[in-house]
């Protein structure tokens, strides 16, 4: 599809008029129309399907079309297309034959903000679960901010809202080198690795992409950077080097200005200038720590007392989609997690080893893209080996074509004794006959794998005494 790049300048609020979404359904464009609505700008937009988040949004006063027809953009002056939205699309060749400015998800939102202290949060992992932390944290330590999350977040009620506060914090997409089009003041970098390697091409591309993010943040701005990751330390390293941004590190490091001390679930605290705090956090895994340490740095950046930023991050109990509790049958508690690089996976499985305790962990993953598997097979097999037992299935190909010679193969051949491949109709039964009282059964991926939950507990409660 054809829209406007990134960087390609901002806009304001003002200059947007009326905005007609196309695929407004997704859960990050619905998050930037909610928005639009909430602040006062006429919305429109069109979905493929009828989904629960449009009623939503047209019980909010937004206009909402099933099915795509050029008389959908009516009299709009802005469009704001969908990833996903093919050139072929209707609305979109009826855009551009009439001059309209076609905006990415990205500079549409980035024009809401315009007036607003932005907090963006960027990073290979982690992205949701981190701005979900500081939202939730800024809430309960009485602030009201704008936010806008790639996942719905269950202590929020949703995955974005217009707050009544100047602050307005994002998740910062770099799948596509969107998040360079956000004039943040703060920036918190969780990671960075390679990935996303259909658009960059190279992992040279990808740390050049993050640096150009971080040359984004004024002279009064901050970089919020994660010392445990080697990526964002570098990339900390050459922001100091630049000399024109303030750097904040947080995590295990003894240089972090944030120090984590974590010693196990329930004992988890960070030492800062101004004294040590408690973490009191319902998700598990050391991942999820360093994400609580960068929220509470985010938090001191906007002025909010130590005392009741541990406060309120005892209020988080996760992001959809991220460890998320999706139900337990036979004494076998089952789990969901949005894991698709190997990074991911690996933290995901060790958060499911300290739940599980002395029991087993069994995964069922659905590898992502065959350009991600073809380049991270060797990197995912060593991940999931770290499970007892990790069921494979075939590739959820979302945007791209066959491989020739890519296939889910490339990871069963480097899989342990506890892993092998698994056909779609067969994964329920197989997990099911795997797991046992007491143990963990995670499923793992970006695709159609998160169906698979509901089955699993399904069919182990069937088989628990009076199921």
């Amino acid at each position: 599809m054809t829209t406007s790049t990134a960087g390609s300048g901002m806009r304001s609020q003002e200059s947007l008029g009326r905005v007609h979404f196309i695929g407004i359904g997704g859960v990050g464009m619905s998050a930037v129309a909610r928005i639009m609505v909430a602040r006062g700008i006429p919305v429109t937009g069109s979905d493929a399907k009828d989904l629960p988040v449009m009623a939503d949004l047209a019980a909010a006063g937004a206009g909402i079309f099933v099915g795509y027809e050029a008389g959908n953009l009516g009299t709009a002056q802005t469009v704001v297309a969908g990833s996903a939205i093919r050139a072929d699309n209707p609305e979109l060749q009826a855009a551009h034959a009439a001059g309209l400015p076609v905006l990415h998800r990205s500079e549409a939102l980035a024009a809401t903000m315009a007036d607003d202290r932005v907090v963006t949060v960027a990073g290979t992992h982690g992205k949701s679960t981190t701005t979900s932390m500081i939202t939730v944290l800024l809430q309960g330590a009485g602030q009201d901010p704008t936010f806008a999350i790639g996942a719905n977040v269950p202590a929020l009620g949703v995955n974005a809202a217009s707050g009544t506060s100047d602050i307005f914090v994002a998740e910062a997409d770099e799948s596509d080198g969107s998040f360079l089009n956000y004039r943040p003041r703060i920036a918190v970098v969780t990671n960075v690795e390679p990935d996303h390697l259909d658009y960059y091409g190279t992992a040279e591309a990808v740390y050049a992409s993050f640096d150009r993010f971080t040359e984004l943040l004024p002279a009064d701005g901050v970089l919020v950077a994660c010392a445990d990751d080697s990526g964002a330390r570098a990339l900390a390293e050459r922001t100091i080097a630049r000399g024109n941004t303030r750097v904040v590190l947080y995590g295990t490091a003894e240089d972090s200005r944030l120090r984590l001390h974590d010693g196990g679930p329930g004992d988890v605290w960070v030492s800062t200038p101004a004294g040590k705090f408690a973490l009191e956090l319902q998700v598990p895994g050391r991942h999820n720590a360093l994400n609580a340490a960068a929220a509470f740095a985010v938090a001191l950046e906007l002025g909010v007392a130590p005392e009741a930023a541990s406060a309120a991050l005892a209020g988080f109990s996760g992001a959809s989609r991220r460890f998320e509790f999706k139900g337990e049958g036979r004494g076998v508690r089952v789990y969901d997690d949005y894991a698709h690089h190997p990074t991911e996976v690996r933290a995901a499985l060790a958060g499911a080893r300290s739940v599980a305790g002395n029991h087993k962990v069994h995964v069922l993953f659905q590898p992502h893209l065959f350009s991600r598997t073809r380049e991270f097979a060797a990197d995912f097999a060593e991940a999931l080996n770290t499970a007892d037992t990790a069921l494979v299935l075939d590739i959820y190909p979302a945007r791209e074509d066959p491989i020739p010679g890519v296939s889910s193969q490339l990871i069963g051949d480097r899989l342990s004794g506890g892993g092998r491949l698994v056909s779609a109709e067969d994964a329920v039964r197989a997990i099911v006959a795997d797991a046992a009282p007491g143990d963990i059964v995670l499923t793992a991926g970006a695709g159609d794998v998160t169906a698979y939950g509901p089955l699993i507990v399904e069919a182990l409660q069937a088989e628990a005494p009076g199921g």
